[in-house]
């Protein structure tokens, strides 16, 4: 998992401290208690203090350009000059979340002005007046051409905390594609033009590598495989997957010796995802290779490498998207209309993400695969029951990515048993309007399932990126 730095700075204006005892420390202490909370595993956090004056400003600047920070926290304190806000957020060109959190719901009124003394009741309000600065800030912003965000809330408000990890969740997910190492062996699927794209587009709006394998690269690993190895591919195989009888050992061998020469490849390149798609002429050595990948590429999705099949780079951008908001991410398209149950069936052949299955995912004997040569094992699995997400990575008329999005349910019932990955989901729109709204923003025809409802959080991700996202239900 890709670990980030994020600033956090507050601000606040240096001409109160002196006028309101304890101010300062007290606005102090509530930064520091969002300093805790936005650390976790996978956050550091670099913290410029309280921030009152341009002087501060700058150094704060300088601060998280040396970290090299993924996104910026800014912490209303209490009222502040614009001015030493604007110097930070433009020195470091990150996102930056403006974060308007009161320490409590309400002030008490009752007690409030029974204090009795102007300045203490003051004090107290400037303590409490998180939102009087925001409209400066977000003027200011706008007409200097800064995007920005807000949370507002309180600082206990679990909503806001919520909003808050998503935008860290968003963050890190960004930085995890800009250090993706993105694996391409073989070629396009003849003829299937939605799934063709721009490599360049795709590096220049979420960064990482590109590498380009060959067939050849796949044969020399797996000449390497040791029988040792082999064996231990097998036990994996029968641990994460429920091996049925009828396949053949000379198959499980073959599938279980590919997955070690694709393991070597993986490793030796440092791919953290892979397309990929083989046809070439008939009974070649290379067709055998490409026939007997599904499990390992399988095994691969499940450990965090997700794999595409046919050569689908979109798709496996959006698995591996999911993957790092820990969603899963598998590889998926239509497979019909259940009308009578207002359903839609989803899957494809080849890999399955394993590690998001209901239910042990089945190893299966295919004497054809369609559409593709050879034969094999593949891969029966439906998707967790409860709320998922589906992701396309789309490429628009106008040489622009986009994020298309939708959040449904995976639901019991029967499946196409055809040893494919295949699922029913419910969506919150009929099946008429869902296919129809999602169809006309030109996806191509797979996307990627992944578990749990994180549209809001691919939104962020969006924002960061500087592309839009389209939700459609």
């Amino acid at each position: 998992m890709t670990t980030i730095k994020v600033g956090l700075f507050g601000i606040g204006l240096a001409t109160y401290w002196p006028q309101f005892a304890q101010l300062k420390e007290r606005l102090e202490g509530y930064q520091s208690y969002i300093a805790g909370k936005l650390t976790d595993d996978y956050v550091t956090v670099v913290d410029a203090g309280l921030v009152d004056d341009v002087v501060k400003a700058r150094s704060a600047a300088l601060l998280f350009k040396q970290e090299d920070v993924s996104i910026i926290f800014l912490y209303v304190s209490t009222y502040a000059l614009s001015a030493t806000v604007l110097p930070v957020v433009q020195g470091c060109k990150v996102p930056v979340v403006i974060l308007n959190l009161q320490p409590v719901a309400a002030i008490d009124y009752g007690w409030f002005n029974g204090l009795g003394d102007r300045g203490l009741m003051t004090g107290e309000w400037l303590a409490n007046c998180q939102a009087c600065a925001v409209p400066e800030i977000a003027n200011v912003f706008n007409r200097a051409g800064i995007s920005f965000y807000q949370v507002t809330g309180t600082l206990e408000d679990e909503e806001a905390w919520l909003e808050i990890a998503g935008w860290k969740a968003a963050a890190t997910v960004a930085a995890g594609m800009r250090h993706n190492r993105l694996g391409v062996l073989g070629h396009y699927y003849n003829g299937m033009l939605d799934i063709y794209t721009d490599l360049t587009l795709q590096a220049a709006t979420f960064g990482g590598h590109i590498q380009h394998l060959e067939m050849c690269d796949l044969a020399a690993f797996h000449s390497q495989v040791s029988q040792t190895e082999i064996d231990h591919k097998l036990q994996q195989i029968h641990q994460e997957m429920e091996v049925l009888e009828e396949c053949p050992p000379h198959e499980l061998v073959r599938a279980a010796h590919t997955a070690v020469a694709l393991d070597k490849m993986v490793a030796h390149h440092q791919l953290g995802s892979l397309c990929y798609y083989y046809e070439g002429t008939t009974d070649n050595a290379y067709e055998d290779l490409i026939a007997s990948v599904i499990a390992g590429n399988s095994l691969l999705t499940a450990h965090r490498v997700p794999v595409a099949g046919e050569y689908e780079v979109k798709n496996v951008q959006a698995m591996k998207i999911m993957d790092l908001f820990d969603a899963g991410g598998s590889f998926t398209e239509f497979y019909g209309l259940d009308f009578n149950e207002d359903i839609v069936l989803m899957g494809h052949d080849g890999p399955g993400h394993l590690a998001i299955a209901e239910g042990r995912p089945l190893l299966k004997p295919l004497g054809l695969y369609h559409g593709k040569p050879g034969k094999g094992l593949s891969i029966e699995m439906k998707v967790k029951h409860g709320p998922v997400t589906l992701l396309s990575v789309v490429e628009t008329g106008h040489g622009r990515l986009k994020l298309l999005v939708a959040e449904g349910q995976s639901v019991p019932g029967p499946i196409l048993q055809i040893g494919n990955t295949n699922s029913r989901y419910k969506f919150p729109l009929d099946i008429k309007t869902f296919v129809n709204n999602w169809c006309k923003e030109g996806p191509a025809h797979h996307c990627a399932i992944g578990i749990g409802h994180i549209a809001d959080n691919i939104e962020k991700l969006g924002h960061i990126l500087g592309i839009a996202t389209v939700k459609v239900c």
